[in-house]
C-alpha cells in the first residue's frame, strides 16, 4: 500500500495549496512560489548567464570571465605551504576561528594595505569569504529598501547584485575617463534629496575599473572624497585590482585620507587566488562591530583553513615578486588584446586602455547591439560579456567588457579575430535591415547576482 505524501509545511493540503493545479500563484516546479520574501521575488537566471554554460566549452574563446591567472602560481610551493599548515597547526586550522577572523592575518593585511598609504590598526580590520561577502555586509547594514546608493556608469556587476537585493534604488553617475565625475555625483545627490529619497552610499572602484578598466588620478580621487563628506555619505571603496598596475605603481587609496568616512574593501582573490575567498573590510571602529555581527549572523566565522593558508603565504613566499609576475603576464595578455583590436576591429568601434586590472570596455559603431548580438557571438566561438550586464536601466547596448587576464595571447588575438568577424557581419545586418528592435533581445530583469563566470 502506498503511503501518501504529508502535506506541504505552512500551507495547506488539497487543490488550493500552492503547486497544486489549482492555485492560481503557485507553480508545480516551485511549491513555494508564493511565499518568497518580496526580496527574491526578482531573483531569476537570466538568459545571458545561462549561454555562459555553453561559453565554457574548450572550443569558444572566452573573452568574458575575469578568473586570475593561478596556473600562474608556484603550485608546488603552494601545495607544500598546505602541507606544512596541516602537520604543524592542523587542529587549529580545521576548528573554527572568531568573526572578525584571524588576528596575524589582519596585521599582515595593514601590511598589505599600507602599499597603498592606509595606515590601519588590525582591531578596525573584518576578515570576510571574498571582499564580495564584505559589500553585502556593508549594504546589509547600512541600507533600507528605497535607500538611494550612487555608483558608476557603468558599473560592477555583483555590487549591482548586491544593491538590488538589499532593495536599493541604484542610481547611475556619469564617468569620463578619470573615472566617477564629481560635479555629476553632487548633482545626482542633491537631485535623490530634493525628490525626498534617502541617500545613503557612494560606491566607487577608482583604481583599474571593473568594467571600464580605468583609474581615477589622485586630484579626482580627493574631489570624490570631498563630495561625500560634504554630502554626508558613507564612500565604499572597492580595490581589489591595486597591486596590478603595469607600471608597478600602486595608487594612493582613497582610505589613505580618511579613515572615518570611507569603507575599504580589498581582496587576496586577485593577487593570490580566488578559490580560497579570502577578503576584507577596513571600516570605522563603530562600522566595524556591526560588520563583524552581520558576519556572524551570516557564516559564524570565515574559514580558517584559508586565512591561515593566505597568512603562511604572506609570511614564506616572495609573494611581491609574484605580484610582478602577474603584472608582467597580464601586460603582456592586455598588449595582445590591443593589438588585435587595432589591427582588426572595424572602423568606429573604440576602447578603454587600461593601466593595470582585467578589463578593457569596447563600445561598437551604428548602434549595434551586443546583447542581441552574444547568441551568434557564441554560435561563433566567442565569448564576451555585454554592456547591459553593467547596469541597472538597460544602459550599454552598444558596449561590451572584455577580459585579457585568463586567455595566452595568441588565444586572444584569435578570440579578438572572431569577435571581429560577428561585428562585420552584424554591421551587414544593420545596414540591411536596420537596428535590432527590443523583440528577440535577451531578458533581463530582477536583481543580478555574480557568477564565477562574471568577476
Amino acid at each position: 500500500m502506498q503511503t501518501p505524501h504529508p502535506p506541504i509545511p505552512g500551507n495547506p493540503s488539497g487543490p488550493g495549496r500552492p503547486g497544486s493545479a489549482g492555485s492560481p500563484g503557485g507553480s508545480r516546479l516551485d511549491p513555494w512560489v508564493t511565499s518568497y520574501a518580496e526580496r527574491a521575488q526578482g531573483m531569476t537566471a537570466s538568459a545571458i548567464r545561462a549561454l555562459f554554460s555553453v561559453a565554457n566549452r574548450p572550443e569558444v574563446v572566452s573573452l568574458a570571465g575575469g578568473a586570475p591567472f593561478v596556473q600562474a602560481l608556484p603550485l608546488d610551493d603552494f601545495a607544500d605551504t598546505t602541507a606544512k599548515l596541516i602537520r604543524e597547526r592542523g587542529a587549529t586550522a580545521l576548528q573554527y576561528c572568531t568573526g572578525q577572523g584571524d588576528e596575524r592575518l589582519r596585521e599582515q593585511i595593514c601590511d598589505v594595505m599600507e602599499l597603498s598609504g592606509i595606515r590601519a590598526h588590525p582591531d578596525d580590520v573584518v576578515i570576510t569569504t571574498g571582499s564580495q561577502m564584505a559589500l553585502d555586509l556593508t549594504v546589509r547594514v547600512f541600507c533600507d529598501p528605497g535607500d538611494v546608493v550612487f555608483v558608476e556608469s557603468p558599473s560592477y556587476v555583483g555590487a549591482l547584485g548586491v544593491f538590488s537585493s538589499y532593495q536599493c534604488e541604484v542610481v547611475h553617475v556619469m564617468t569620463d575617463e578619470d573615472g566617477l565625475n564629481p560635479v555629476a555625483l553632487s548633482e545626482a545627490i542633491d537631485t535623490a534629496r530634493a525628490a525626498g529619497k534617502r541617500p545613503k552610499l557612494i560606491y566607487t572602484v577608482p583604481t583599474y575599473q571593473n568594467p571600464l578598466g580605468i583609474t581615477a588620478p589622485p586630484a579626482r580621487r580627493t574631489d570624490i572624497l570631498q563630495v561625500a563628506k560634504s554630502a554626508g555619505l558613507l564612500l565604499l571603496e572597492d580595490d581589489p585590482y591595486c597591486l596590478l598596475g603595469f607600471d608597478g605603481e600602486v595608487p594612493r587609496a582613497i582610505r589613505a585620507d580618511d579613515a572615518d568616512g570611507v569603507v575599504y574593501l580589498g581582496s587576496f582573490s586577485k593577487t593570490i587566488a580566488s578559490g580560497l575567498r579570502v577578503g576584507w573590510a577596513l571600516a570605522p571602529h563603530g562600522v566595524r562591530e556591526k560588520l563583524v555581527l552581520a558576519s556572524e549572523a551570516s557564516v559564524l566565522c570565515p574559514s580558517n583553513f584559508s586565512q591561515l593558508t593566505v597568512s603562511e603565504y604572506l609570511a614564506t613566499a616572495p609573494w611581491l615578486e609574484q605580484i610582478k609576475g602577474f603584472r608582467e603576464l597580464y601586460r603582456q595578455r592586455r598588449d595582445a588584446l590591443l593589438e588585435s583590436m587595432e589591427q582588426m576591429m572595424p572602423a568606429g568601434t573604440t576602447w578603454t586602455v587600461p593601466d593595470g586590472g582585467f578589463f578593457s570596455w569596447v563600445t561598437l559603431p551604428n548602434g549595434l547591439d551586443t546583447t542581441a548580438m552574444l547568441p551568434r557571438a557564441v554560435a561563433g566561438l566567442v565569448a564576451y560579456v555585454p554592456g547591459t550586464g553593467f547596469y541597472v536601466d538597460d544602459q550599454g547596448r552598444d558596449a561590451m567588457r572584455l577580459s585579457y587576464c585568463f586567455p595566452e595571447p595568441d588565444r586572444i588575438r584569435e578570440g579578438v579575430r572572431r569577435l571581429s568577424g560577428i561585428i562585420e557581419t552584424e554591421m551587414e545586418l544593420v545596414e540591411t535591415f536596420g537596428p535590432t528592435s527590443n523583440t528577440g533581445r535577451l531578458p533581463r530583469r530582477g536583481p543580478r547576482t555574480p557568477s564565477p563566470e562574471l568577476p
